[in-house]
């Protein structure tokens, strides 16, 4: 198997710029996943965010989740559970309108550092956007605009941990799916691993590794490039010890901006006669998801094809 893609962003200011965009090019083409390092955010934070998260988790989550593993008896499981994961897991939500503020039992420091780690994941994410737009021969901005809709980007950030658990073959840490959104950055625990994708047919760590951001990309991404880019199959495997965090930030399309394929890539593939993507509203896209998180997205983009008839095309229609 060949190396999971490692990006270091510093090779983009220099010599090394053309052999890093091809090898983002290659991870979004093949893999739906990299790893970035020297990303530009402070390690110190990172260390912070880890710290903290995994504190709230012992004070706040840790005797929670234990109270729902004896009420539904999960510990002496004998069949395997497809229902449910082995997480414990709690949202905020940065973008339009941040809900940090209201969510319980954050301690101050905490909420205050997680709003600044979300301005530096914000601008990271932007960022690839416009790396993906320039491999894609998109003119800058465009993948941003996409997503902007009338009110700017859905942000948030599922905070999870993965508990020890004791039957880690009849129950995920989080059962296969792709994600539906835009493009996903990923703070995960560095010692204890879990998080696999799917490549062909066989199931790949995520290597865990010190102050990286894991990105991969969501299903409007593959809809917008036309199949070029494509959103993967992953899933969290639990592990018997060690209590796995993970922070995975979403930089999703407004509710109501309107998805499809870029014109501009339609146009180079026309002789190719492939077959196009649908185009929604991305809230109706994610009305639908929720209920097929994990069955196979091919379905999901179908079903998006009989809806076509009545979307308007967005303000991106004319850029």
């Amino acid at each position: 198997m060949e190396n999971f893609p490692v990006i270091n962003m510093k090779n983009l200011n220099g010599d090394k710029r053309a052999s890093t965009m091809e090898h983002i090019k290659d991870a979004c083409e093949n893999w739906g996943f990299f790893e970035l390092v020297n990303h530009g955010i402070p390690h110190e934070m990172m260390d912070t965010v880890e710290r903290l998260t995994k504190g709230h988790y012992k004070k706040c989550m840790e005797q929670r989740f234990k109270e729902l593993v004896a009420s539904k008896a999960l510990e002496g499981v004998q069949a395997e559970i497809t229902d449910m994961d082995w997480e414990s897991t709690f949202f905020l939500r940065h973008l339009p309108v941040s809900n940090i503020s209201q969510v319980p039992d954050l301690d101050d420091e905490y909420r205050t550092l997680m709003k600044e780690f979300a301005v530096r994941l914000e601008k990271l994410a932007e960022e690839l956007l416009d790396l993906l737009c320039e491999n894609l021969g998109l003119e800058k901005g465009y993948l941003k605009k996409a997503f902007y809709g009338s009110k700017g980007p859905n942000f948030g950030t599922k905070v999870s941990n993965y508990p020890p658990c004791p039957k880690p073959e009849l129950i995920k840490g989080l059962r296969p799916h792709t994600d539906a959104g835009g493009i996903i950055l990923l703070f995960q625990d560095d010692k204890v691993s879990g998080l696999q994708l799917l490549k062909g047919d066989q199931w790949v760590d995520v290597p865990p590794m010190k102050h990286s951001i894991v990105v991969n990309l969501g299903d409007q991404l593959e809809v917008i490039t036309n199949g070029k880019y494509k959103s993967v199959l992953h899933r969290v495997i639990a592990q018997t010890d060690g209590n796995r965090m993970s922070l995975a930030s979403f930089y999703n399309p407004g509710n109501d901006a309107v998805i499809y394929p870029a014109p501009e890539l339609l146009e180079k593939e026309a002789e190719e006669r492939k077959e196009v993507y649908p185009k929604f509203v991305f809230d109706d896209y994610m009305k639908l998801y929720a209920g097929l998180k994990f069955q196979a997205k091919e379905p999901r983009f179908e079903l998006m094809k009989n809806v076509e008839a009545n979307v308007t095309m967005g303000p991106i229609a004319t850029a």
